[in-house]
């Protein structure tokens, strides 16, 4: 099993139908709103993003990424598009690689839905960071890029950069289990015991954690741009989920692959670090000794993409999911739980499951 994202993300296409919005309207707001914008827009839609619909707009001497919320009824909370703003424009001064910021509109008659504008990243996305077409060498850099992006951004002091009311500083876990629970409840189209299981569990065995720093909630080497030509994290993208919280469950779910996509593979003949070393990288650069509970981390997390599989089923079901993609990415969820669980029982019989 693998993520939604996938190299058949990469690219521009033309603006799809459903998700086409009035130029002229946007040039005037850019035109007010956006320093140095100089007209002559043009619109495509990035591939890649079921979530928020993503646009790359080309002015007369610039290029900018536009977000927005998808068209269609939405669950309560979620394609905040506001927060992600927030959060880009906090970090912007601190080190963590984040694209510059421009303009948020919450007036829906400018283009249909609310809006943000940031920096165009020149770099490149990568899709497939366990299989796709690198050396060992490069492999083992854009793993290890990605481990020092996530501890810059769990190294952050949240309060210095203005961020202390961006989330509760306490029981991210509860709350999260409540928000993913519930919305899994409210999108769910079949049966699924092992979600049942996961859901019961993870309540009654929460770890004691004090830890609170400015969570990613969806850290994965696909949600970050890297440098054209060397591996390096030029900017971690897709913040829709974001808040306050665990820094451990955060990275928990970068860390997902070695459970998932590279369970029983040879990791050192692909070049990635072992999940050991991984780990203990992370803890160096974090000053941590070390992770307890790290297995429920993991099925925490898997619960998590279960949960938001689930809901892309849902959406397609409903006709307002943005990627091409969305459908077979939401028929995952069953087994993403199943994975889940399998992290608690030892016991699962896995053979059924594609890596």
């Amino acid at each position: 099993m693998t993520d939604f994202k996938s190299e058949d993300n990469t690219g521009t296409i033309a603006v799809q139908k459903r998700h086409e919005i009035d130029i002229a309207a946007l040039t005037e707001y850019m035109a007010a709103n956006v320093d140095g914008f100089r007209g002559n827009l043009s619109v495509e839609e990035f591939a890649g993003g079921q979530s928020n619909p993503t646009y790359l707009l080309t002015g007369r001497d610039q290029q900018y990424v536009l977000r927005r919320k998808p068209p269609g009824e939405l669950l309560k909370s979620a394609h905040a598009v506001d927060r992600e703003y927030r959060v880009l424009t906090a970090l912007q001064n601190a080190d963590v690689p984040t694209a510059r910021t421009y303009a948020l509109c919450t007036d829906e008659s400018v283009i249909g839905t609310w809006f943000y504008i940031m920096e165009y990243l020149d770099g490149r996305v990568i899709w497939d960071s366990t299989h796709g077409p690198y050396s060992k060498t490069d492999r083992s850099d854009i793993w290890d890029a990605a481990n020092l992006a996530v501890a810059k951004l769990h190294s952050v002091d949240f309060e210095a950069v203005g961020l202390s009311e961006y989330g509760k500083h306490s029981d991210y876990i509860a709350r999260q289990l409540n928000r993913w629970g519930g919305q899994y409840e409210y999108t769910k189209t079949t049966t699924n015991p092992y979600m049942d299981q996961l859901i019961e569990y993870l309540q009654e065995n929460i770890p004691v954690s004090a830890d609170c720093t400015v969570v990613h909630g969806d850290l994965q080497i696909a949600n970050m741009m890297m440098h054209k030509e060397k591996a390096e994290v030029i900017g971690i993208l897709d913040w829709e989920l974001s808040t306050l919280g665990c820094p451990l469950a955060d990275f928990a779910y970068l860390c997902r692959p070695y459970r998932d996509a590279l369970r029983g593979t040879d990791l050192k003949a692909l070049g990635i670090p072992s999940e050991e070393a991984y780990v203990e990288a992370y803890c160096q650069r974090t000053g941590r000794s070390g992770i307890d509970n790290w297995d429920y981390y993991l099925a925490f997390n898997m619960f998590k993409m279960a949960a938001i599989l689930q809901g892309i089923a849902r959406r397609v079901q409903d006709g307002t999911a943005a990627s091409q993609h969305a459908e077979a990415a939401g028929a995952g969820a069953f087994n993403m739980a199943k994975l889940a669980w399998a992290q608690i029982d030892k016991t699962v019989n896995l053979d059924d499951l594609e890596p």
